[in-house]
């Protein structure tokens, strides 16, 4: 029986499920936002919002557990600093699902995940809010 098993199985084994709903997390909060099918988007938001909430608490048991399920030592240094801060006013629903349609090769149904205080580039490659253009930090360009 199946009592008090919760989650979808995404038709993975269990290694594998972990180790993908753990690379999407990294990806995420790396990224913070990602475009994955639905019912992905709906298992790693579950893993992101714990981790998020571990971030909140910022002691060094929280670290240990967040680097147990994200392993990237420079997400979690993103993730304890840059993030924390955003959500430290926040009591939950730290990422958001957006429904964009069917793919079109299997008609899977896809969503953006991503973090309620995403920011846009702007069409000039501006990070919206920030004041910093992508293209005048890398002027070591060998022609």
């Amino acid at each position: 029986m199946r009592h008090n098993n919760s989650g979808n199985r995404l038709s993975r084994t269990t290694s594998h499920r972990q180790a993908m709903i753990r690379n999407m997390v990294t990806s995420l909060l790396q990224h913070e936002r990602i475009v994955t099918t639905t019912a992905k988007a709906k298992e790693v938001r579950k893993v992101a919002d714990k981790m998020i909430t571990l971030a909140k608490r910022g002691d060094l048991h929280a670290r240990r557990q967040a680097l147990a399920v994200v392993r990237d030592k420079q997400v979690v240094a993103k993730l304890f600093a840059a993030l924390r801060g955003e959500y430290l006013e926040r009591q939950g629903g730290y990422t958001r699902i957006i429904r964009t349609g069917n793919r079109l090769g299997d008609a899977a149904s896809m969503a953006i995940l991503e973090l309620v205080n995403y920011r846009e580039p702007d069409s000039e490659g501006d990070v919206a809010g920030t004041g910093t253009n992508r293209a005048d930090v890398k002027t070591d360009r060998v022609e």
